[in-house]
């Protein structure tokens, strides 16, 4: 009776010092005009419902708070806007007190320097630099002959073998990236700099606590190992006064630039290229694989296209320019993709000053979710949103990823019926498993 009582007594405790903890946070963000909601628990906020439940948890608030709504997500105190007019005038308005507002553990991870991170005249020039790096001169004589060989020699090794298509697309986005930052010497690097990259990665969306065995922890250990890689590099390169063509050499090169960066800004703008085009072109092309095998037709039609550019040139010719240009259905299929596995669910703002927004008062230094998921299934947009259709969408002008160069030669089926995941990333736990074949 006695034990008994003790688990009693410790139970109604811990009780009430979750109950205290969870309305003392609520007290503390208490300010008038701030919109409905919960702020969940000291530092930790609603992160972890945020990350496990993903569009349930956002869901379940707005039913109960509406389409606009207070929450403490990712380390900081943010206002989730769900409503359609008020995204749009956020996502147009920006410079007029709002701001590029990444998790902090993003910023963290991928340095204080970065374009993302910067403002005003600092991003001026450092976006004058990035820009120099992809003139049209640039993606026709340097990227795309980088890309085109990249891919020919990568693709050739999936060939008559089973593999785990989200791991091997995402090592072709970090390889295919390093070849064009760094030319040959990315093979001298590559190994180490993979699992480094992968670490960094997860650590960008994690809560910035810096415990051993944490994500925010290995995220930032991570960086430092890359950071060294780099300087290395820029060590070895400025010893060698070799002439290098890739992006790396142009950055190097101060004489020939009219934005010149220190090697601190150079390596942050490195890591950000690398983590801005990885996930993108990793899932993209993971998901136009699947959706394209789920939708034969859309398949035979992008087939249709690329046999039609590949007839006027000779087997070895790479693809240019103008070929891209022309590839309105590979365009659309990409958009697709995006869409349906909703790769974007949202954009975060950060507030500059204290703001009033639909009504409701926004604190300096609050971020703003700007939640666009729900748009990508909307019936009146897309009329049967569930499905793959490029048709409806060949005349968009969008960026083609490296999925549309060369893959389409390949036949492929899934084996295994691995499952999917698509918050707060698309991925597949287990992986996605498939058996490649020549076409």
């Amino acid at each position: 009776m006695a034990v008994l009582l003790m688990v009693l007594a410790a139970v109604l405790f811990l009780f009430s010092v979750s109950s205290a903890l969870l309305r003392w946070n609520e007290v503390r963000y208490r300010k008038k005009g701030l919109p409905p909601g919960t702020m969940g628990w000291p530092v930790f906020g609603e992160t972890t419902d945020f990350l496990k439940q993903g569009p349930n948890f956002m869901k379940n608030q707005r039913a109960r708070y509406g389409n606009i709504f207070k929450s403490h997500i990712l380390g900081c105190p943010t206002i989730v806007s769900m409503d359609p007019e008020l995204n749009r005038y956020i996502l147009m308005n920006e410079g007029k007190g709002l701001v590029p507002g990444y998790p902090q553990s993003m910023l963290d991870i991928l340095g204080n320097r970065n374009i993302a991170a910067v403002h005003g005249s600092t991003h001026k020039y450092m976006r004058g630099a990035l820009l120099a790096l992809i003139s049209p001169t640039m993606i026709r004589e340097q990227l795309l002959p980088t890309i085109d060989e990249f891919m020919r020699t990568h693709l050739s090794f999936w060939d008559s073998k089973i593999i785990d298509i989200q791991q091997m697309t995402k090592e072709m986005a970090l390889l295919s990236a390093l070849k064009q930052i760094a030319g040959a010497d990315s093979c001298s690097i590559s190994q180490a700099f993979m699992p480094e990259f992968f670490k960094l990665v997860l650590g960008t969306l994690s809560l910035p606590i810096d415990l051993p065995g944490t994500s925010y922890r290995r995220g930032v250990q991570a960086r430092k190992n890359i950071i060294s890689m780099l300087r290395q590099l820029i060590e070895g390169r400025r010893a060698s006064k070799l002439y290098h063509q890739d992006m790396l050499g142009r950055l190097l090169r101060t004489e020939e630039n009219k934005y010149k960066l220190t090697d601190e800004e150079i390596i942050d703008q490195i890591i950000t290229i690398l983590y801005s085009g990885y996930e993108t072109v990793s899932t993209t092309s993971m998901m136009a694989v699947k959706y394209l095998h789920d939708h034969p037709s859309v398949l035979q039609e992008l087939r249709k296209e690329h046999l039609a550019i590949r007839e006027k040139k000779r087997p070895e010719d790479p693809i240019d320019l103008n070929d891209l240009k022309s590839m309105c259905f590979t365009r659309a299929v990409i958009f697709e993709t995006s869409r349906l596995a909703t790769i974007v669910n949202g954009v975060l703002r950060k507030t500059t000053k204290e703001m009033e927004l639909n009504r409701f008062v926004v604190p300096k230094g609050w971020r703003i979710y700007v939640y666009t998921r729900e748009i990508n299934y909307d019936p009146f947009l897309y009329p049967d949103p569930s499905l793959l259709q490029p048709m409806e969408m060949a005349g968009q002008k969008l960026g083609v990823s490296e999925v549309s160069l060369h893959f389409w030669r390949y036949r492929w089926e899934e084996v295994g019926g691995d499952s999917l995941m698509k918050f707060p990333r698309v991925e597949a736990p287990n992986g996605l498993h498939i058996r490649v074949s020549s076409h």
